[in-house]
């Protein structure tokens, strides 16, 4: 059964790494020349991203990051 859980966030990684990939030359498009679809697309494709990251150690890692980012920030507005 463990096996099981080690192959599906195998997976889980691998269809990540390639969203990343797909985003990163999304994004390297001139804002200009997308249209409301590609836009759209663009959105649905970060969004599944963010999905399969969160509950992998990586977007755990990402998570910890951001939460000391906002507390330095709030910190240093007060």
């Amino acid at each position: 059964m463990r096996l099981v859980g080690e192959v599906g966030r195998l997976l889980t990684i691998n269809v990540a790494l390639l969203l990343a990939v797909i985003v990163f030359f999304r994004l390297r498009q001139r804002t200009e020349a997308r249209s409301r679809f590609d836009e759209k697309l663009t959105v649905v494709t970060v969004l599944a991203l963010g999905i399969l990251l969160a509950p992998t150690p990586v977007g755990q890692g990402i998570l910890n990051v951001l939460e000391q980012l906002a507390g330095g920030v709030t910190q240093a507005s007060r």
